[in-house]
């Protein structure tokens, strides 16, 4: 089940896994993709750089995960479901508490 409160995202690919952005995510993903994560919201993101995004939310649960075991996870099927999960763990992740 989702935690939504840890800024955890339930999401089913190979089998039931858990998107979440930490700092360390957040940071993978400047890494990888050479943008502030900050500079992103609303950017046209390639492939790839989905790929790295997916990526980075699941490597907290299982470190020796590989972008391309990740990327042998999503097809034409579930590519929009992946990316309708990313946008709610991240939006999860970064959220405003007031």
């Amino acid at each position: 089940m989702a935690n939504k409160h840890r800024g955890i995202v339930e999401i089913e690919l190979d089998k039931p896994r858990n998107l979440r952005y930490t700092l360390n995510a957040l940071a993978e993903i400047e890494d990888k993709l050479g943008v502030n994560v900050g500079e992103m919201d609303g950017a046209n993101l390639g492939i790839k750089a989905i790929r790295v995004i997916l990526w980075a939310g699941l490597i907290h649960e299982d470190t020796e995960l590989t972008e391309t075991q990740v990327g042998e996870m999503v097809d034409f099927e579930n590519f929009a479901q992946v990316q309708e999960k990313i946008a709610a763990a991240f939006e999860v992740a970064t959220r405003k508490n007031v």
